[in-house]
């Protein structure tokens, strides 16, 4: 059998053949999503602050945190949810200053310039997402990255895609100042804009982990990468980990962003690498439902059936289907009810799933107060009752089995 040599790369390994052309893609090359961050349509009070509401003529400058490394990237945009077309004029990557989250200076000789088919700029249809050409530079496992981007006319209707709980800082500066390796008097934001993905080539599978504002990230720290999907690669894994979670989201209807019935396909199964999932979801469609014996088991059926279709489907794919426990929410103003209904229907979905997926992480054992089953542990709670602070991701993310985390 012919050997083929392998080249490290970032803690991975892709084949040298591939590795060899810095600029250009190989049909050995396996390229895989190493950070994704979920579209959806942002809300008016998630927009970019005044004047940037539309982005015209605005420079972007964002921090993503990518899992696999590599030599190489690319970077994709998104106009998913957009009005009109979304037009790139300049576009840049490089490595913040001192590779940390949040800051608007690069390293010095970091910037690389983006390219989209050999053009500088790019036009990107409604509704659909462009893929940068390749581009040398090396980025290190577990890294911070920069993204710039400068958007000349704006945005159609103020309609832009984006992801609102980033937990990361951003910038934006009037004017094209892609080039530029600091942003004086740039604005700052909380919010990630355009960005969808960062794939580097490498020779490692990818985990994508579904979910809504606990696995977002609500309560984490803003530039600290601690929500739990993040302290779960920080455990020395050796497989891309993709946050596909958003705030809000449900897993039958649309909420603050696409369901996940309706989302699977473009968050999971096309995604580059993705050969298994973990879904950690249901407990807003849950506590969105009414208060009453009916709605809240029918509310039950649906979301089983739904996990059933969720398995079938990533079945199908060939993908392994891994589910977690639902956490409590014991005491919460919003989904606590006085007859405890919802909770009743939070212990019935965790029963039903068991059955359902390949494997079921027990995310609710690992947060619950032992002597209140049906709140967390106060060590946990941001006080909300319902959202966990860095501890408790860090409680969550110890939680999956190291098998499922393996090549």
């Amino acid at each position: 059998m012919r050997r083929r040599s392998l080249l490290a790369l970032g803690g991975v390994a892709v084949p040298a053949a591939a590795a060899a052309l810095p600029g250009r893609p190989s049909s050995r090359t396996a390229w895989i999503h190493t950070w994704t961050a979920m579209p959806q349509l942002t809300e008016p009070h998630n927009l970019p602050p005044a004047p940037f509401a539309n982005l015209a003529d605005t420079t972007l400058r964002q921090t993503v945190h990518v899992t696999a490394g590599g030599q190489r990237l690319r970077v994709r945009f998104s106009n998913a949810f957009g009005a009109g077309d979304l037009t790139i004029g300049s576009a840049s990557v490089g490595l913040p200053l001192g590779g940390r989250a949040g800051v608007p200076a690069l390293e010095p000789g970091s910037a690389r310039p983006l390219t989209f088919g050999g053009r500088p700029s790019v036009t990107v249809p409604v509704g659909a997402q462009i893929v940068s050409d390749p581009v040398a530079l090396p980025v290190a496992v577990s890294a911070n990255l920069t993204v710039t981007a400068y958007v000349p006319t704006g945005l159609t209707g103020d309609a832009v895609t984006g992801h609102p709980g980033s937990r990361t800082t951003s910038y934006l500066l009037k004017g094209d100042h892609n080039a530029d390796p600091d942003l004086p008097g740039a604005t700052s934001t909380d919010h990630w804009y355009l960005i969808s993905a960062v794939e580097v080539p490498a020779a490692v599978p990818a985990l994508a982990v579904v979910g809504d504002s606990l696995t977002d990230g609500r309560g984490s720290t803003t530039n600290g990468n601690d929500r739990w999907p993040d302290q779960l690669f920080a455990r020395g894994v050796r497989i891309a980990v993709l946050n596909q979670a958003a705030g809000g989201n449900r897993v039958l209807r649309d909420g603050l962003g696409p369901n996940v019935l309706a989302r699977l396909d473009r968050d999971v199964l096309a995604v580059g690498g993705v050969d298994r999932m973990l879904l950690f979801e249901g407990v807003n469609d849950i506590g969105t439902a009414e208060a009453t014996e009916q709605a809240q088991k029918q509310i039950v059926d649906d979301l089983l059936v739904a996990f059933e279709q969720i398995v079938l489907r990533a079945h199908a794919a060939g993908l392994t289907a891994y589910g977690a426990t639902l956490t409590p929410f014991g005491g919460n103003t919003g989904y606590d009810d006085p007859a405890g209904l919802r909770r009743r229907s939070r212990r019935a979905v965790n029963e039903g799933l068991r059955r359902l997926f390949d494997g079921v992480a027990d995310f609710d054992a690992a947060v619950r107060d032992p002597a209140a089953p049906e709140q967390l542990l106060p060590a946990y709670d941001t006080g909300d009752h319902l959202h966990l602070n860095p501890a408790g991701y860090g409680a969550i993310a110890a939680a999956v089995p190291r098998r499922w985390l393996q090549p």
